[in-house]
């Protein structure tokens, strides 16, 4: 698959080709979905807690007698029908992580990725740089290439000065190539790549 290599500034400066083994396939759902369900389960924190009637400091006591109150048959204060008693049921800490093999998540992301292509959102520019941490400047070039919501990926680090002017724009996100992932790409509507980034991921997928 040939596509146009561009520059910030919107000047084309030639192609580049992109190897269909990666940006080709026919995307699957299911395994990116399979992937990102693996990515939000594995951030979440997990530190969710109630008290269950274990841990509520009130007397065990028997309210009443037993029998002849006319009242339901209640044995301890502690319990959840009573306000303040402990939760039936409730959450408890707990890790939210699952299995997902290797292969699969590699897979996952090889067909995000064909996704973008498919749906020409995939814009590949020579570098990601700027000679001085400008937002305005960066802004403006975004606005050449029509970027209101797009993930940068750059080569094996971010560029100082292109990180912090991109950190404040809204819906931009910019990573090193180490961290693309399948969740990111999806929730941005354009996917740009550095023709460092495009060596990298086809050397990590030989």
């Amino acid at each position: 698959m040939q596509i146009d290599l561009t520059s910030f500034g919107g000047e084309a400066s030639g192609s580049v080709e992109l190897d269909d083994a990666i940006f080709g396939l026919e995307p699957r759902a299911d395994l990116i979905a399979r992937m990102v369900r693996w990515q939000l389960a594995k951030r979440r924190a997990g530190t969710h807690a109630v008290k269950n009637r274990a841990e509520i400091h009130r007397t065990g006591k028997k309210m009443y007698k037993q029998k002849g109150t006319g009242n339901a048959r209640h044995g301890s204060g502690r319990v959840p029908q009573f306000r303040g008693g402990g939760r039936a049921f409730g959450p408890v800490v707990r890790s939210h992580e699952h299995d997902l093999p290797k292969k699969v998540r590699a897979l996952a992301l090889r067909h995000a990725l064909s996704a973008k292509a498919k749906d020409q959102a995939i814009i590949v520019v020579d570098e990601a740089r700027l000679t001085e941490a400008k937002t305005k400047v960066l802004k403006e070039q975004f606005g050449r290439l029509g970027l209101s919501s797009a993930l940068i990926i750059s080569g094996a680090e971010v560029e100082p000065n292109f990180g912090l002017a991109a950190r404040n724009l809204p819906n931009i996100d910019v990573l090193p190539v180490q961290g693309i992932n399948v969740y990111d790409i999806l929730r941005r509507e354009k996917l740009v790549l550095t023709r460092a980034a495009v060596d990298a991921l086809e050397a990590r997928f030989k």
